[in-house]
């Protein structure tokens, strides 16, 4: 599995929208000069993620984006099913051998948990100290 752009920058979108909940709308051109994005991108990124109702734009001139619920009931899992797709290892799994079928659903497996445990306030909270902690954090997930 190949997470796109699609996937990281949404993924950026929403992190963003996290770090400021409760404080007001976050606007897509503020994200885009903070990460050096291009905003018609994330415009259309955004579409999907309001269209699934994990975010709701606010109109006028301090407008932007919110979340739709609070940053822990919000997982890495949501965001790349909406912007990627089911989350899927090897096309056409019930053609292989019983052994390497099992082999990619453990797979497929382990990366659904860490997605799915991992929340937007996990990642929001985040800081580069914990670089190293957070990697051993979901290790014992694969």
């Amino acid at each position: 599995m190949k997470i796109s752009t699609k996937g990281r920058y949404g993924m950026t979108i929403m992190i963003e929208l996290a770090k400021n909940h409760g404080e007001g709308p976050v606007s897509l051109k503020s994200i885009a000069q903070t990460h050096d994005l291009s905003e018609h991108y994330l415009e259309q990124l955004v579409a999907p993620l309001r269209n699934a109702g994990l975010v709701r734009s606010i109109r006028g001139a301090y407008g932007g984006y919110v979340l739709t619920d609070e940053p822990s009931k919000i997982t890495a899992g949501d965001i790349i099913r909406v912007l990627e797709g089911p989350i899927v290892l090897v096309e056409g799994i019930e053609n292989e051998a019983p052994a390497q079928r099992e082999l990619w659903i453990r797979i497929r497996d382990a990366i659904k948990r860490v997605l799915d445990h991992t929340t937007i306030e996990d990642l929001a909270n985040h800081t580069e100290e914990e670089d190293n902690g957070i990697s051993d954090a979901y290790m014992f997930y694969i």
